[in-house]
């Protein structure tokens, strides 16, 4: 079997207007000071800490992943996945335009950790990954996003 290779940005890019920096400035600050009044000076400083992470990579820009199949398994980065480590394996395509789903790998793995990886790739190589999968013997179930990512995408994340 030959290695077939593709990469894709880590996430995809959000476009946040100032506002969007300001309501997460606000939430924090007040949140904050709240947990400080009710003296509760070690989740205040927790607050804090947060509202300056999700600042940090709100204004980072993504990387770009390489990801590869070949006869040892799926490589993502540096990591390898071996065959006998997948589960199941899913390729969402969004066929018609309502749904308008990016074509996305999923893999659910034996990690116990985040089991489940959601990787993006092209719609021109989605038959040739299912045609690896499923001549490796791996089983093909349907899998979905979580709804914690749904969510997380219209608050703007």
């Amino acid at each position: 079997m030959e290695k077939l290779q593709w990469s894709a940005l880590e996430y995809e890019e959000k476009d946040r207007n100032n506002d969007w920096f300001w309501a997460l400035g606000i939430i924090v600050v007040t949140s904050s000071v709240a947990a400080i009044i009710y003296e509760n000076y070690f989740f205040a400083a927790l607050l804090f800490l947060s509202g300056i992470l999700l600042w940090f990579f709100a204004i980072k820009k993504p990387d770009m992943v390489s990801y590869e199949l070949n006869n040892q398994g799926l490589k993502i980065r540096t990591t390898l996945y071996p065959y006998e480590n997948i589960k199941s394996f899913w390729i969402q395509i969004g066929e018609d335009e309502e749904t308008k789903l990016p074509p996305t790998l999923f893999i659910n793995s034996e990690r116990f950790f985040m089991p489940i990886l959601s990787i993006p790739i092209e719609y021109d190589i989605a038959h040739d990954i299912h045609s690896i999968m499923v001549s490796r013997n791996i089983m093909e179930e349907e899998m979905r996003d979580h709804l914690s990512i749904k969510v997380m995408e219209f608050l703007g994340f």
